[in-house]
Formats: structure tokens, C-alpha cells, sequence
């Protein structure tokens, strides 16, 4: 990495992560169905009142720790997903009101997961670090050789069901978010890394798979 490439590189990662948590405060507002990590913070913010914010970044932290067992190494890219995507999309709750109608919601929802897979091409390519959701999963396919889909199938049918458990809006947003956030990301992660100096797409199976955080994730991410 070159010194004049960090800047550019460290400008595309902080603002890929600030719209990748405005983007979620889109698909929250709207109210069809959230990310399966989204569901999860959701759940957790209604049981303990904490701001959806700050659980989103909390569970970022804590899926960090399991980091270790599995020798994944962070990346300042990692450090600043913990603490840009749930302020980010905090500060979005706090912009946007709530919504009623149905036919504004829908649009909402789609704007929603379009600035995702834009944000995530945006964080991705610079390589600076994966989010600490994509990194469980892949150090998960490192480690006991689990394939990229099984892992994060696995995890987020998990969260997701633990969050609806808990209150969180699971709903047809939410299946659409898991068909469609892989083919955009598979898009959007190649453009962004041949204009980025420095950048470099990953593998279209690997890392569209781990970008559920949120991807982010997704990831989320």
C-alpha cells in the first residue's frame, strides 16, 4: 500500500460504511422485513431500550471476540465497521420519521438495499479489513472448512430467528434482502475496485456470500 493511496483508500472505506448504516435506517423506516443481523439488533433494542445505534455496534464488538478462536486478524477497516455502521444508522432513525403509507415504504425499502449494495462495493474494494460479520464467517470456512454459503446461511437463519424471538421485524424484506443483496454486491464490488486506487475485488463466491452486514452483511456487514 502506498502512502498517496491510503487517503483515497480510507475516504472510500469511512464513506461506504456511513451510507452502509444510512441504508439501514431506510430498511428499518420501512418496515417490511430487515437484514437477519438488522432483526437481531431490532430484537435486542426492544427488549432493553438501548438505541438501535449502539446494540448494532455492540454486536459488532462482541462478534469480534470470536475472532480469535478463529485467527482471524482485524483490519482498521474492521475497527471502523464497529463504530461507523450502527452511529451511522442511528443518526438515520433519527432523520427519517416513521412511515405509514405502504407505497412509500416499498420504494423506501428498495432505495434501501440499492445504497447497500453501493456502500458495500464502497468498503470492500479499499481492503482495509473485513467487517467483523464477514470475518466469522470466513474464518469459519478457515478454519473447520465449512463453505462460505453453509456458514453464513447458518449464522444468519440464527440471529434471525433469535431477533424475531425477540421482536424484531422479520418479513418478506427480509428474504428479499438475503436473494438479492449477493447478485448486487456481485455487481457493485467490481466497479468500485477498479476505480479505487489500491482496490482489488474479491472473489465473487467468497465475498458476495460473506457480505450479508450486514453485509456488510452485512454486514451488516
Amino acid at each position: 500500500m502506498t502512502p498517496r493511496r491510503l487517503p483515497t483508500r480510507l475516504t472510500a472505506l469511512v464513506i461506504g460504511l456511513v451510507l452502509y448504516g444510512f441504508s439501514i435506517s431506510l430498511m428499518n423506516r420501512a418496515a417490511v422485513g430487515i437484514s437477519p443481523w438488522d432483526v437481531l439488533s431490532q430484537g435486542v433494542s426492544l427488549q432493553t431500550g438501548i438505541p438501535f445505534g449502539m446494540v448494532t455496534n455492540l454486536i459488532g464488538a462482541a462478534v469480534l471476540l470470536l475472532w480469535w478462536p478463529l485467527k482471524q486478524k482485524p483490519g482498521i477497516g474492521t475497527v471502523l465497521n464497529v463504530l461507523l455502521i450502527g452511529t451511522s444508522a442511528q443518526a438515520g432513525l433519527w432523520l427519517l420519521p416513521p412511515v405509514e403509507s405502504l407505497w412509500i415504504r416499498i420504494p423506501m425499502f428498495a432505495a434501501g438495499l440499492l445504497l447497500l449494495a453501493v456502500a458495500s462495493g464502497l468498503y470492500i474494494a479499499p481492503r482495509l479489513g473485513p467487517g467483523p460479520r464477514d470475518g466469522l464467517m470466513t474464518g469459519l470456512n478457515q478454519r473447520f472448512g465449512w463453505p462460505i454459503w453453509i456458514a453464513r446461511t447458518s449464522i444468519e437463519v440464527c440471529v434471525a430467528l433469535i431477533g424475531f424471538a425477540l421482536g424484531g421485524n422479520l418479513g418478506v424484506g427480509t428474504v428479499v434482502f438475503a436473494l438479492l443483496i449477493g447478485p448486487l454486491c456481485q455487481r457493485t464490488l467490481p466497479w468500485f475496485a477498479a476505480r479505487i486506487p489500491g482496490g482489488r475485488a474479491p472473489s465473487a463466491s467468497r465475498e458476495a456470500g460473506a457480505s450479508g452486514e450486514r453485509a456488510t452483511s452485512g454486514a451488516h456487514a
